[in-house]
């Protein structure tokens, strides 16, 4: 099979659609939140408001994750499938061909935002945009700026560029902060036009209320979501950044332990051994799972990167296909298979990684051309689709742990993370003898982050410990960067 399948070079991946029409979609956005702030106040449904007792002195919010909560009762035809979600009027079908997705799920319990026509209820990834500070719907609607000198288009065209900074990752995480910080506001009846720009005491406020309540990164988050709301819509931010720095570093000792995740353990080749010895290679869910398994691992990917969230959300441009797929080779010979991802958490043009054939069972080689034989995933398809029914079905993140960790129990294995396989690729290959700087290359790190890996494996730093280091020269000499090592005493002339 491996000899009849060819794939494209990775240059014949579709380029993203250009920010233009992205700024045309942002326009009726903008459109849909004015529409949505005047219907709103005929409204003759209530949402339930946030209690407007006096805020304890610390503020208990439970997180928001997005979870739809089971109807009460079976909806009927006609039914509106989120009864809290903002109405348009019936005449107007602003969804026909562009603006903020249709599907919202509701807010969870003690997350819901007292009723605002300056808060349509979007998701929470089109928060930034959408939820429109008081100060600039009143005094400059439509143009929703506080650049009064730009045209509609220019202020259109700002905010789409502000918004492609962020990934929809990022924007989810910096939504959710802006509800929570809303709910505070609504709990302490903090006045709309106070909120946005929000003093200086607001925010700390702000964060000492919370504190305690979520992890410290969370909390940071949560304080650069309200932090870019400001910045998005050209409001001042008025918390200094050594005040910020010490609230943070204070939430941060703060966190309850239940809110800090275990550290990941790293997944080895024996773990890969061992799960391929549970799965049946000739069903195309396992052959495609051992395949992203093993591909992941030895790229030293994230996982994300080779599965899809769920199953509504490949899209070509952002997910690697198998034309995203060559072959190549160093003067000497030696063959690597690279895969270009369109898109990455950090670089919005692509990153390639890479691998090479391994000895063994875990081979990512032999495992690929199993995949391609049992499964022949459509070219334009994703990459890690395995055949369902009578089609082929995306491989997700869910679909993917769920197969390798339910051959994880059967073989008496912990259960493994997703993150584990990269953390456990950067052991392997440094224990290999793979030089620090070579695996942050390899790893795509472009921060210091890369150290955490080294301080979490004792045998990683074990022959820099030793009491007779130069039995360990080879290990030293591959590890140590000419950058970082000592340099040689110089020669004084005869």
């Amino acid at each position: 099979m491996q000899g009849n399948y060819s794939y494209q070079q990775s240059g014949s991946h579709q380029a993203s659609k250009p920010l233009s029409s992205t700024s045309t979609l942002l326009n009726n956005y903008q459109s849909d939140a004015l529409l949505r702030m005047v219907s709103v106040r005929n409204l003759s449904q209530s949402q339930p408001e946030v209690s407007d007792a006096p805020a304890q002195p610390t503020l208990k919010l439970a997180v928001e994750n997005n979870m739809q909560k089971k109807p009460s009762r079976k909806r009927k035809a006609g039914d509106d499938p989120n009864p809290r979600r903002f109405q348009q009027p019936p005449h107007l079908n602003l969804h026909a061909n562009a603006g903020p997705s249709t599907t919202v799920r509701e807010y969870m319990a003690g997350l819901t935002p007292a009723l605002s026509e300056f808060r349509p209820h979007v998701p929470a990834k089109d928060r930034l945009h959408l939820w429109i500070p008081a100060t600039l719907a009143k005094t400059q609607a439509p143009h929703l700026t506080s650049l009064p000198s730009a045209s509609t288009d220019e202020q259109s065209r700002i905010k789409t560029t502000m918004l492609a900074s962020w990934d929809e990752s990022t924007r989810i995480t910096y939504g959710s902060g802006l509800l929570v910080f809303h709910v505070f506001c609504d709990r302490r009846n903090t006045a709309e036009e106070e909120r946005a720009p929000a003093s200086a005491d607001l925010v700390k406020i702000f964060i000492s209320s919370i504190a305690g309540s979520y992890s410290g990164k969370t909390i940071a988050s949560y304080t650069f979501g309200v932090r870019a709301w400001h910045k998005l819509h050209g409001l001042p931010w008025e918390v200094a950044d050594a005040d910020l720095e010490i609230l943070l570093r204070a939430a941060e000792k703060t966190a309850p332990p239940s809110s800090k995740r275990k550290k990941r353990k790293p997944i080895t080749p024996d773990f890969i051994t061992t799960i391929r010895g549970k799965l049946q290679l000739d069903n195309p869910r396992h052959a495609a799972v051992f395949a992203c398994l093993t591909t992941t691992f030895y790229a030293a990917a994230r996982l994300g990167e080779f599965t899809v969230p769920n199953l509504a959300t490949f899209s070509p441009t952002t997910h690697v296909k198998p034309s995203d797929v060559k072959q190549d080779q160093d003067r000497s010979g030696n063959e690597v298979t690279i895969f270009r991802l369109p898109k990455t958490k950090t670089k919005i043009d692509g990153e390639e990684v890479f691998w090479a054939t391994q000895e063994g069972p875990t081979d990512p080689r032999a495992a690929w051309f199993n995949h391609l034989e049992v499964n022949a995933p459509p070219a334009n398809g994703h990459l890690f689709a395995y055949r369902h029914k009578d089609g082929h079905r995306p491989l997700t993140k869910p679909e993917f742990l769920k197969v390798v960790n339910g051959a994880a129990r059967t073989a008496a294995l912990e259960p493994m993370h997703g993150h584990s396989i990269r953390i456990g690729a950067t052991l392997e290959y440094i224990l290999r003898g793979m030089s620090f700087e070579a695996m942050k290359a390899k790893g795509r790190w472009s921060s210091d982050a890369f150290s955490i890996y080294l301080t979490q494996h004792a045998q990683i730093l074990a022959p820099y410990i030793q009491a007779h280091p130069r039995l360990h020269e080879s290990f030293l000499r591959a590890t140590i960067t000419p950058r970082t090592a000592t340099p040689a005493p110089a020669q004084t002339p005869s």
